[in-house]
């Protein structure tokens, strides 16, 4: 089968460690479900592995791409969770398992003709949603629900600035956070991605560490030290960053005077629980939200769609699908 595998690791090179080729179909295994790919999507982390961060080069080679829509071996249209874990050992929370892993940092992932994992991970895909959508759920729309709704606590009126307008997990959190009745913020460099984040329904997006209307109950943050000063400033006294990233960069001043002056909450977050995958379609059901797709690509084009992500011209996510299978 076709497939993209990272097989090096480059920080000022990451492309030149991903190779399109053949590799051998997954085996069947006691308890797991082979699925069919229709279509993935492509992540941060998926740069991170290449560029060896946060992924130790002893489990290279692996395939890389975390979300997945397919089918599984029964015909059944399906959505991968792609936190791999044991609840039990998470107190009941698979993302707090000391030995989780997120698909491709252990098992081979979803830019393939076929992905092998526990059959627990698998969600019936509702037929309202289409697998380029559905692909474009379980890790940035997963993540943003758990930040926004699980850490934060989010309710209508809340006021939500959502740094890095844009990117997968931020352009999930501001459609979610208005459809939940908040009122948002957005921040971006990019005066188009300003203009997206309005029509999406934020009440304003302005450039990079501009201030602010009014200090907010919430903050949705990504991108790291870029961002992170103007973030303690804009957060009202008792208010809260989430933070689910750090593409800029990971160890800004802290600032630790005005976080416990003004008892300002911190709160780290990783990925999302299956039922929190699937709290989330129900709220996409109710309010008939979709994902925000910048394009689609085939997996022989994986490079290029790599590529656009690291120059950061996305807005929304990237699908990948391996063949021309059904929409």
């Amino acid at each position: 089968m076709l497939a993209a595998t990272a097989v090096s690791q480059s920080a000022s090179d990451p492309l030149a460690g991903l190779v399109l080729g053949d590799v051998p179909k997954p085996e069947p295994r006691p308890g797991w479900s082979l699925v069919r790919v229709v279509a993935s999507s492509l992540n941060m982390h998926d740069v991170w592995t290449l560029r060896g961060v946060g992924h130790p080069a002893e489990r290279l080679p692996i395939i890389l791409g975390c979300d997945a829509a397919g089918y599984d071996e029964n015909g059944n249209e399906v959505l991968v969770h792609p936190v791999i874990a044991d609840p039990n050992a998470g107190r009941g929370d698979e993302t707090l398992d000391p030995g989780r892993a997120l698909l491709s940092e252990q098992h081979d992932g979803a830019f393939a003709e076929y992905l092998s994992v526990p059959t627990r991970n698998l969600i019936p895909k509702p037929s309202w949603l289409s697998f380029d959508e559905a692909a474009c759920l379980p890790v940035a729309w997963g993540t943003a629900y758990r930040m926004l709704f699980t850490q934060a606590g989010v309710r209508a009126g809340d006021r939500v600035l959502v740094q890095g307008a844009g990117g997968g997990v931020a352009s999930a959190a501001i459609k979610l956070c208005v459809a939940a009745g908040a009122v948002v913020y957005a921040t971006s460099r990019s005066p188009d991605k300003c203009e997206e984040a309005l029509s999406w329904g934020a009440r304003a997006a302005v450039a990079t560490g501009e201030r602010l209307p009014e200090r907010v109950d919430v903050v949705i943050e990504t991108v790291g030290e870029a961002t992170w000063s103007h973030s303690l400033k804009s957060l009202r006294p008792g208010g809260t960053i989430v933070i689910a990233g750090a593409t800029s960069g990971t160890n800004p001043p802290a600032d630790l005077g005005r976080v416990f002056y003004l008892q300002q909450r911190i709160l780290g977050s990783t990925g999302c629980t299956r039922s929190e995958l699937v709290s989330l379609l129900k709220l996409m059901d109710a309010t008939g939200l979709r994902p925000v797709i910048d394009r689609t690509l085939p997996l022989t084009e994986i490079h290029k769609g790599i590529q656009l992500m690291l120059d950061g011209r996305l807005t929304g996510k990237l699908i990948i699908r391996p063949t021309d299978s059904p929409r």
